[in-house]
């Protein structure tokens, strides 16, 4: 008789493990509250213009490169069309009034900015050699069979990326250079991990793509896998309660009252909501107020620009900005000298895209900024609000506009999002980007574990392992692991 698993929510994770579940033999039932699928992968449509909310770029997309590979095996290759970013400059880094532009492959990356730091060469070259090793080193970034499932060296968890890039240079410039991108981690200095900045820069650095037309195109293949292997993907249906008998998980309990029976139940959501789910004494006191006090990363405020038809060139390249004297702690701001930094990115509509139709404004936001209006609905806080949002929004606009002339006179219209938005629709805690903080100073106490207390309940998503597709699809396969064996699902993975 096959074996029932639930699945409580329908982001990357939950999705990734319903599709190799259900291509093993499993019955698979997916539960997401809302009316799309997808979490971070969701889209949403305003006259008739799409724009992305998470999933902006990936990398590791060429032939034979890891992403690919999962793509392959995932049967996602046919329905996600790839648009590459500039191979001589996928990122630009805007700071100390210069730019400085991140190129594809270790070789041009290290030519691109020696050209800058003529002194640097070796140190430079040293730097991307320990990134390479770092990410060769896991056994499942790099498809190795793996007994015990080994993630990292546990010298790479301990040290810091500020740490180890302090150590690769002594020239100033560059080592904040080197740290440019960190909010595709929201990284802070002396608590990230030297794994998470090593991992997301190789990742990135062997081939960058945005998706053209928008990732939700990855959420409706993976569904179409699902349902057509004969699973269940059921949205507006939300989960009140994990049910439990003595021992393990039995079921769940919709918010329309309807009990579903289950031999697994995998959560997909933070983990603080699925410990608002349980009731259960196999879940012990210091266990949830570990989880529910554990930190989580910084949230964020967004702009979501549309722009006048054929007014704005395409910018193939993310651009990452810092007004202040050091690309760390940007989390940190006043009310005067907001925002310290911002990342912008124009979405991808089609093939050889010549004029950006669409365009995401990010700066870091805490929680706090907008914990006043915690509890009320999406389109029903009051005018406050949104008076908050405009004056925030302009304020961004204006700092893009210095760095980038003639912009505002491109657009026709924004949208914006606070953390209560990303909140409201991914149910992370308190709306952080990438859901809990790993720090190296507590390695141990930050990291969480596929597994629960409760036997046959597990865990996905961005905070089983890391964040970002690569991250979030690796935990997918640890936690759908525990059930078939990770080294037979890599051995599935290379085979496909």
């Amino acid at each position: 008789m096959e074996k029932h698993v639930l699945i409580i929510g329908s982001g990357l994770g939950g999705l990734t493990c319903g599709y190799i579940l259900s291509k093993n033999g499993f019955k698979v039932s997916m539960f997401e509250k809302h009316a799309q699928p997808g979490g971070c992968l969701q889209t949403f449509v305003r006259r008739g213009v799409k724009f992305e909310t998470g999933m902006h770029y990936v990398g590791s997309m060429e032939e034979g490169q890891t992403l690919h590979r999962f793509f392959k095996y995932l049967s996602l290759l046919s329905d996600v069309e790839m648009s590459p970013l500039d191979k001589s400059a996928y990122d630009i880094i805007s700071f100390g009034g210069e730019r400085f532009a991140f190129a594809n492959g270790a070789e041009h990356f290290v030519d691109s900015l020696t050209a800058r730091f003529p002194q640097e060469r070796r140190n430079l070259q040293n730097y991307f050699r320990v990134i390479r090793n770092v990410a060769g080193d896991s056994p499942l970034y790099s498809l190795r069979h793996t007994h015990p499932v080994t993630l990292l060296n546990p010298e790479y968890i301990k040290q810091s990326a500020s740490a180890f890039i302090d150590s690769m240079t002594p020239d100033p410039l560059l080592r904040q250079v080197l740290a440019g991108n960190l909010p595709l981690y929201a990284g802070i200095r002396g608590k990230t991990p030297l794994y998470i900045h090593a991992l997301i820069n190789d990742f990135y650095n062997k081939s960058s793509y945005r998706i053209t037309g928008g990732s939700d195109a990855i959420v409706r293949a993976l569904v179409k896998s699902i349902r057509a292997a004969g699973g269940e993907v059921c949205t507006s249906s939300k989960v009140t309660k994990i049910n439990c008998d003595e021992k393990q998980a039995v079921g769940i309990t919709l918010e329309s009252g309807e009990e579903i029976r289950g031999d697994y139940v995998i959560s997909n959501i933070h983990p603080c909501r699925t410990i608002e789910l349980l009731n259960t004494r196999l879940i012990r006191k210091s266990y949830r107020e570990r989880i529910v006090n554990l930190r989580n990363t910084v949230s964020n405020f967004t702009v979501y620009i549309q722009f006048k038809k054929r007014a704005a060139p395409y910018l193939n390249s993310n651009f990452f900005h810092y007004n202040g004297a050091s690309v760390w702690g940007c989390e940190n701001y006043t009310e005067a000298d907001w925002p310290k930094s911002f990342l912008y990115m124009h979405h991808c509509s089609e093939r050889d895209q010549r004029y950006a139709v669409a365009a995401v404004l990010f700066a870091y936001m805490n929680f706090e900024d907008v914990a006043r209006w915690n509890g009320t609905r999406t389109g029903r806080r009051g005018d406050d609000y949104e008076d908050f949002k405009r004056q925030k929004a302009e304020r961004l606009l204006d700092e893009l506009e210095k760095q980038m002339p003639g912009t505002r006179a491109s657009i026709e219209r924004y949208y914006t999002s606070t953390p209560l938005t990303y909140l409201d629709y991914t149910g992370t805690e308190k709306g952080s980007m990438y859901g809990i903080f790993r720090d190296c100073t507590e390695p141990v106490q930050t990291v969480v574990s596929q597994r629960t207390k409760v036997n046959n309940l597990l865990q996905t998503g961005q905070n089983i392992n890391s964040h970002g597709i690569l991250g979030v699809i690796i935990g997918a396969i640890i936690a759908s692991g525990e059930l078939l064996g990770v080294n037979t699902i890599i051995a599935q993975i290379k085979n496909a």
